[in-house]
């Protein structure tokens, strides 16, 4: 069972995921909050597999509750909401931690499809939101040349992989294109996110499109 904590200070937007995500049979929404205090709250309280979380709230907002919740012993995947395709304050909340982000409008069927996603630890990011957070990071000149940087310690072969995590794939696409196993896979991604600095396939994903590995 998948284990799910929505934040919104929209308590019908709540009321909204937890109607579309009821209708998954292995998804429970086990907690909701309306402001980023109450997140970390909810998190600490239920322990959910995945956060869904609102950035633009009054009083702590959802990047200050991802940093904390980023903090905590048990760190779920958090997958940012958001009404507008991407600015510098998602690319911000990706850098923090996040494991992906959706736009409010994402389909019901595709909303319970991507949880499960996040929940097996894969990257989350919707059409609309890839190609804003595309452009949005293409402006960063600073963090590409420090991406760019960090690939001189890269093999040619965690370099390919990194490639792949920057389209959004999992293990086994991965593996299916570079020819090696899954566990092979799982071990070339281990090792990439220590040397990178990463916490998670996402941050690495998004690094290899600021080094421009994936156009």
């Amino acid at each position: 069972m998948i284990r799910v904590v929505v934040v919104d200070d929209e308590p019908m937007v709540c009321a909204h995921l937890r109607t579309i995500l009821g209708t998954a049979a292995d998804i429970r929404v086990v907690g909701q909050a309306h402001d980023g205090a109450e997140a970390v709250e909810a998190v600490i309280r239920h322990r959910p597999d995945v956060v869904l979380l609102d950035l633009r709230m009054p009083g702590v907002d959802g990047l200050t509750a991802l940093g904390r919740i980023a903090r905590l012993t048990h760190r779920p995947a958090v997958v940012v909401l958001t009404t507008f395709d991407a600015d510098e304050f998602v690319l911000r909340a990706l850098r923090a931690g996040a494991a992906g982000f959706l736009v409010k409008s994402t389909p019901p069927d595709d909303l319970v499809g991507l949880v499960r996603v996040a929940a097996d630890g894969h990257t989350v990011l919707s059409a609309e939101a890839t190609r804003g957070l595309v452009a949005a990071a293409g402006r960063q000149e600073a963090g590409r040349d420090r991406a760019r940087l960090l690939l001189d310690d890269l093999t040619q072969r965690e370099v390919e992989v990194l490639t792949c995590l920057g389209e959004g794939l999992p293990n086994a696409g991965i593996g299916a294109r570079i020819g090696v196993t899954e566990a092979t896979v799982k071990g070339h991604v281990s090792r990439l996110l220590v040397k990178l600095d990463c916490a998670n396939r996402t941050q690495a994903g998004l690094l290899a499109r600021e080094a421009g590995l994936v156009s």
